[in-house]
């Protein structure tokens, strides 16, 4: 398709969901509720396709794929579906002095046409999830899902086509020139969720419009084990969170500091976990293979950048490589200086943590970061003088999985954060109302020349 056929059809599309938008029918609280619905159903009559097309793309087996994306999704359904109304409700706050006799309230509404553009290590979860906020706040939606998915993509456009008309929810496929396209329209909010390169992109592309945006993004999150950690535990956790889906997850464990006390026991104790949990890797079938040629190419040629203690195998016919442990790594090289998103593990260690707080510090602002240890006094250092955007004590991964909590990332790592009630409140602009009585009026607060100042900075 032509570059100028592709902006008059997307130019087309997003003018259609703003006109319907501002018919007004996004903003009933049924409205949402039914097109959640519809979404559930979509969802459900296109389950197996969706587990086709996660193994197609990323050789996701069924249990995984359930766990880390479709159960994923249906979990943030159901409880959007039983919040929605109590979330949508306007909120009274507390009335100062100044305005004794009025009433003050926070009012959720819709942005209007949102974009959500999704990446393609958890193709189906990462685009859904946030579309889920996106509809709940009462917002049309244009998904850009990934082309390094392409069967997944195309499933997507099969469950909004099942689920919406176009004129309120649509996908749009295709390269990094469709996106380009997609981004040069005015959206009244963006959702991107990426490489903080392609964020930089999207974020420029949105200042244009003025338009405000979510960035989820990546970033070289460290994992810290204590001397006096858990060390079998950290060793099972560490490797579940570092390999699942073949490393390659924006929050997984980037590179791991371990106590010199506990090194050499730590590193055994890991190999043992990532054979037990995913074996040599390029030999199993259920693991998750590479997304791209060119990805495997750029873990590859990390491989040099150190010493191999296990792994490091590579299947350029089946794109998988193996779980891989490397130490005595230059901190200066691409391995140390690029986001990983693979299953390679650098592993350092040090004497005291406050060496582990400079090293972090001396870079981006981390998306996550892991910290196993039983002192009380060692967490609240590492806590009170990091930032990251979320993380775990003894453990990984995990606080992505609390909805309770808001997940983003926070300077390099991103802005903004969903899930649960967050992905509503990230979707819609609270507009502050003040209701005041006409029964009275209090005089002291117009500017007079016989106005008790005093009176003024009391109540002020």
């Amino acid at each position: 398709m032509e570059s100028t056929m592709i902006e008059s059809t997307i130019s087309n599309l997003v003018q259609t969901q703003r006109n319907f938008f501002k018919t007004g029918a996004t903003r009933s609280v049924a409205f949402r509720l039914s097109m959640l619905t519809f979404l559930k159903q979509a969802i459900e009559t296109h389950e197996e396709a969706i587990y086709e097309a996660l193994k197609t793309d990323l050789n996701k087996g069924r249990q995984d794929a359930f766990t880390t994306e479709i159960g994923f999704v249906y979990g943030e359904l159901a409880r959007m579906e039983k919040k929605l109304r109590r979330l949508a409700k306007p909120k009274r706050v507390g009335t100062p002095l100044l305005h004794i006799g009025s009433k003050s309230d926070i009012h959720y509404e819709p942005y209007g046409n949102v974009l959500v553009i999704a990446p393609w290590n958890y193709p189906f979860q990462l685009a859904v999830a946030p579309i889920i906020g996106a509809i709940a706040a009462g917002n049309t939606v244009v998904l850009k899902p990934s082309e390094l998915t392409p069967n997944v993509s195309r499933v997507l456009r099969e469950v909004f086509e099942t689920a919406f008309h176009e004129r309120f929810g649509v996908v749009i496929e295709g390269d990094a020139d469709v996106s380009s396209a997609v981004l040069e329209e005015k959206f009244d909010y963006i959702f991107f969720t990426g490489s903080t390169r392609v964020g930089k992109i999207v974020h420029q592309a949105a200042a244009k419009h003025l338009t405000p945006v979510t960035l989820e993004l990546g970033g070289k999150s460290p994992t810290i084990v204590h001397r006096d950690a858990n060390l079998k535990l950290a060793a099972k956790r560490i490797a579940w969170g570092k390999w699942l889906n073949a490393g390659q997850t924006c929050i997984a464990p980037d590179y791991v500091f371990v106590h010199e006390d506990v090194r050499e026991e730590f590193l055994r104790l890991i190999e043992k976990e990532a054979f037990a949990q995913y074996g040599n890797g390029v030999g199993v079938n259920s693991y998750v293979k590479i997304v791209s040629d060119s990805h495997l190419e750029r873990l590859s040629s990390y491989l040099p950048q150190g010493e191999i203690l296990f792994g490091g195998q590579v299947d350029a016919a089946t794109r998988k490589m193996a779980p891989t442990v490397m130490t005595d790594v230059d901190p200066e090289s691409p391995l140390m200086q690029e986001e990983i998103f693979g299953p390679i593990l650098p592993v350092y260690s040090y004497r005291e943590v406050e060496e582990v707080i400079r090293f972090i510090n001396g870079r981006d602002k981390p998306l996550a970061l892991y910290l196993f240890t039983e002192s009380e006094a060692v967490q609240h250092r590492v806590l009170d003088r990091v930032s990251f955007g979320g993380g775990c004590i003894n453990d990984t991964l995990m606080h992505v999985a609390q909805h309770n909590l808001p997940f983003g990332g926070v300077g390099g790592s991103g802005m903004g954060g969903y899930h649960g009630k967050f992905s509503f409140e990230t979707f819609s602009h609270r507009k502050g109302v003040v209701k005041n009585t006409t029964k009275f009026d209090l005089p002291f607060r117009y500017m007079r020349s016989n106005t008790d100042s005093k009176w003024m900075r009391y109540l002020l």
